[in-house]
């Protein structure tokens, strides 16, 4: 390809064949393998990067995915924008399935995910290692929120404009009582993969926009026997035609650049002792 992907996709089921004139390539980082080769082709004519995040055949589940190989791997091709469609639960009951929710927070209950780039070692260059605190406040790109609300209200979805996901261990679903108290502490979907995605993609100064579609309502939230995986995957496939023209849309909308956006600065003043790619 003549041009650098800037943007770039982890998705999951129903993505691995949305971009034209693809070519594979089979990357190895200094954390490893990502989950699979990246896809680089084009969509509605731009250079786009995809990933997917539990592999091709979906054989990876949220606790075993090597987060910080995939960012890092993406980086590596050029991306700088980063957009990460993934199912969730509702904890909200006029969330239904189907919902489109672009979240502006996150809360981490996962355990043991290694989250961090910035670990201690000593860089490359034999001199001691400085401790990197990136900031997280907003841990989502402004400006890809923005046009991903854009660009849904545009193709007629009815998206919910913010909103906290809360991102929990799995492989398993909750109980009734966790995702009761998720609810009760105003939070509004449930996912499995959002974190450490995201402040990884901090890390390595990306752009990162969640586009978080409603699967089912979580288990503390509906009357009966509880989400299913089955449920999950019927009312994705049921949706990934819609999300995958939106997606389309806001590749030709968002700007491939990072302009001043504050992602790009997320490491200024700091030496990291690590030589991004």
């Amino acid at each position: 390809m003549s041009h650098q992907p800037r943007i770039g996709v982890i998705g999951g089921s129903g993505f691995y064949e949305f971009l034209d004139d693809v070519t594979e390539i089979t990357l190895d980082t200094p954390y490893g393998p990502p989950s699979h080769s990246l896809s680089i082709g084009t969509l509605a004519g731009r250079p786009v990067a995809f990933l997917p995040r539990h592999g091709r055949h979906h054989v990876l589940p949220p606790h075993r995915i090597n987060y910080r190989a995939n960012l890092w791997a993406l980086r590596t091709v050029g991306v700088r924008r980063v957009l990460a469609p993934g199912a969730v639960g509702a904890l909200r009951p006029e969330l239904g399935p189907g919902t489109l929710v672009v979240p502006n927070q996150l809360v981490d209950r996962t355990s043991g995910r290694i989250q961090t780039y910035y670990d201690g070692e000593p860089p490359a260059d034999g001199q001691l290692p400085q401790v990197v605190h990136v900031p997280f406040a907003d841990p989502y790109c402004p400006l890809g929120r923005a046009t991903v609300l854009g660009a849904a209200r545009s193709a007629g979805w009815q998206p919910v404009d913010g909103g906290t996901m809360v991102v929990i261990e799995g492989p398993r679903f909750s109980t009734r009582a966790e995702s009761r108290w998720y609810a009760e502490q105003g939070w509004s979907v449930v996912g499995m993969t959002g974190h450490p995605e995201a402040v990884l993609a901090r890390e390595l100064a990306l752009c990162y926009t969640p586009l978080s579609l409603v699967t089912d309502l979580d288990s503390g939230v509906e009357v009966g026997d509880g989400v299913t995986q089955q449920e999950v995957f019927t009312v994705f496939a049921h949706n990934i035609d819609r999300l995958r023209d939106l997606l389309t849309d806001v590749v030709t909308t968002l700007p491939q650049d990072q302009g001043d956006c504050p992602c790009g600065q997320a490491l200024a003043g700091t030496k990291t002792g690590i030589v991004l790619p």
